[in-house]
């Protein structure tokens, strides 16, 4: 495999090596994001609430992904493009970077890559068999993703809006935790704990971060049924 070291140096190691003792989440993208003409989303960086630093994002697909990850709680660090897997096939030498790194809780890492609406290409099939092999290999995992839920996406979006600790209730967070102490239309709870300009931010960061719970694959509104994550945890 190949990688960019903290200062920017190519290094090139052995894959199940490298899986082991390099912190790939810290390692820059092993080759840049290209600025394509036309598109309406160009690279960029995601500040992550997970690790509190800049993610470098090469599309709007990226984007979309890194925004998933972040918010949940197995991720504990993200890259994008950090590793390239190279290996020879036949006569030839074939080399695949999966488009996003996350390092989990375990210790373990998920590699990542995002198929388009019209779904993975042909060769990013063949390359991903052996992605998953490497993977598996090391005691990691990949995924071959397809186009999330634009209702999920959508949702998620908005609450990331709030992603930022500056959004969290604060002293006041015993107060929301008592306020949503039963399932309940999110609203309801917001007029009682005071200025809903003030209140409203707080819940959808706590909605972000999982202290809140609601159902993403619905639009969400004001009158959408809040609970504590732990009820729900209950409940299950």
């Amino acid at each position: 495999m190949r990688f960019r070291d903290p200062r920017g140096c190519s290094r090139q190691v052995p894959w199940l090596e490298a899986a082991q003792d390099v912190s790939l989440e810290d390692s820059p993208a092993v080759r840049p994001f290209p600025i394509r003409h036309g598109r309406r989303v160009a690279p960029g960086w995601w500040w992550s609430s997970t690790t509190g630093r800049l993610v470098a994002y090469g599309s709007g697909v990226m984007r979309t992904k890194l925004m998933l990850l972040d918010r949940d709680p197995a991720v504990v660090a993200l890259a994008c493009r950090p590793v390239e897997l190279v290996w020879r096939e036949e006569s030839r030498v074939v080399g695949h970077a999966p488009q996003l790194m996350a390092r989990l809780q375990d210790g373990s890492g998920l590699l990542l890559d995002c198929a388009g609406r019209s779904g993975p290409s042909a060769r990013l099939v063949e390359r991903a068999r052996v992605v998953a092999a490497a993977a598996e290999a090391a005691g990691w995992s990949y995924r071959l993703a397809g186009p999330p839920d634009p209702v999920l996406v959508a949702n998620v979006r908005w609450l990331a809006g709030y992603r930022h600790p500056r959004y969290a209730a604060g002293p006041w967070t015993p107060a929301l935790v008592e306020a949503f102490a039963g399932p309940r239309p999110a609203v309801e709870a917001v007029c009682e704990l005071g200025d809903p300009i003030a209140v409203w931010p707080a819940v959808f960061h706590a909605l972000w971060s999982g202290v809140l719970r609601v159902r993403l694959d619905e639009p969400l509104h004001e009158r959408a049924v809040v609970c504590l994550a732990r009820q729900e945890a209950e409940a299950a």
